[in-house]
Formats: structure tokens, sequence, C-alpha cells
């Protein structure tokens, strides 16, 4: 899979950004001195933490080296580390108060043994808070999935990507083992695009990379037709002239 690309990541930094907002909202505002933000990307999300929790003493980790180099740049006020999630857990310090993860752990494998080992950083009493994307089904996803599987595109992935999201039952279930108190919601955001190329060029910074890591360089713009087709007939314009892209996000905080 190819690095990450921050200038593309943020040029819908404010449609990425809000969760971040929203899922801050609902953490406590006293006793959080040390957070760590896990996959903080280009330091959106840090940023966020920072104007919520301005005396804390914030860690920005991130698996890769561009969003790192973008977040220092950006805020070279804050903390920033390059660290590879879960394999690198277990050299962060453990006595954060909060663990603040913005749409980064669905890109990383094994959540029940996952969620325990960022438990494992807090302080007893301290809180993990979490945003993943909920949108497998949604025709966005469904797309993707549907031609990587084609007749036309199967033989160019031999490595199609896993997802590693789990139902909120099964989260349900697992926190209610682990922690001593969590709660968990689910919001629809709804953005306004101006054309399906847009949502193609949304999800080439995100869910299309996989596939696009996998390419080579001339087969790329057939199958974002392909793609982008397929996006034209499943979001039509509306009579304000824009598309409507329906985005579920899960969010969970537990308590150590």
């Amino acid at each position: 899979m190819s690095d990450w690309d921050s200038a593309l990541y943020l040029k819908y930094k404010t449609e990425r950004t809000q969760p971040s907002y929203d899922l801050a909202a609902r953490l406590p505002r006293n006793g959080i001195n040390r957070i760590l933000d896990l996959g903080c990307g280009p330091g959106n999300s840090t940023a966020v933490l920072a104007e919520v929790y301005p005396r804390a003493d914030i860690l920005g980790v991130d698996g890769s080296e561009n969003m790192i180099d973008c977040a220092r740049s950006e805020y070279p006020q804050l903390n920033w580390q390059v660290c590879l999630a879960p394999d690198g857990l277990d050299a962060l310090p453990h006595n954060f108060d909060l663990v603040f993860s913005n749409a980064c752990i669905q890109w990383i494998p094994d959540h029940p043994t996952l969620i325990p080992a960022l438990l494992k950083l807090l302080v007893p009493g301290g809180t993990l808070a979490v945003q993943m994307p909920m949108n497998l089904n949604e025709p966005v996803q469904q797309i993707i999935e549907k031609t990587v599987r084609s007749e036309k595109w199967n033989s160019y992935f031999p490595h199609p990507r896993v997802f590693y999201t789990l139902r909120p039952e099964e989260y349900q279930e697992l926190l209610s083992g682990i922690s001593s108190d969590f709660t968990m919601w689910q919001v629809v955001y709804y953005y306004m695009m101006d054309s399906a190329l847009d949502l193609l060029d949304w999800y080439r910074g995100t869910g299309l990379r996989p596939y696009l890591g996998q390419l080579d360089a001339k087969d790329i713009p057939s199958f974002e037709a392909d793609i982008l087709a397929q996006y034209e007939a499943a979001y039509p314009k509306q009579k304000n002239g824009k598309i409507i892209y329906r985005f579920p996000r899960f969010f969970f905080t537990a308590v150590k």
C-alpha cells in the first residue's frame, strides 16, 4: 500500500475534522493532563484536542512519515512521533489520561486484541475515545468492492482490502468485559459535494488507497473511470446541483 498523501487528505479537512469535534464534545473536561492521539494523520484531530485541552501534554502518533512531517510543520508546538500500531504501542508511555483516535483503527487488525492494548496505555480511570467509519454497506464502498471483484479487475488485485471493523454488537460485548463504563453511538453525516468526481477524489485519499497502490499508473485512469460511472448513477445530482454523500460513523468511549 502506498504512503498516505497529507495534501489529498486535507482537501476535505473540514469534513474529516468534524467527527473529532463531535467526539471531543462527549469527553470529560477535568483531569485530562496527558493525551495520546492515535492515528493523528496531518494533525487536524490533534489540533482539536489542543483547543479543548490547552494545558494538556499531547502526543500525536501515526504510522505515516508523510502525515507526521505535515503535522510537525503545521503544528510545531505539539509533540509528534512515527508509530506503527499495533506493534509500536508497547514502546509508548502508559500514563495517558485520554487515548483519542479519529478514523484510524479501521486500518488496524484484530480489534479484540487492539482495544485492550489501547486501554493499557491509560492510567486507571482514563478514557479511550474512538471514531471510525461504519460505511461498508453504503454505495460508495459497495461500488469499490464490486468493481475490484469484477471479471475485468479481479486479477489486478492479489491483495484485496481486509476490513477490520466489527459490528456494534461485537464492540458492545468487547467493551463490557474490559472497561468499567462505556458509551456507544452512531452519527450519519450528509456531505454536500459538487459532483461524483469530488466523491472519487475523497476516496482517493482513503478507501481507494489499498487498490490504487496495487495498480500500474497506466491502469489507474480506466479503473477510476469505472468507479466514477457507478458513483454518478448512485449519487445523482439534486435540484441544487449538488450530490448528497451519506457517511455513517461509529463512536465509543470507554473508561479503564
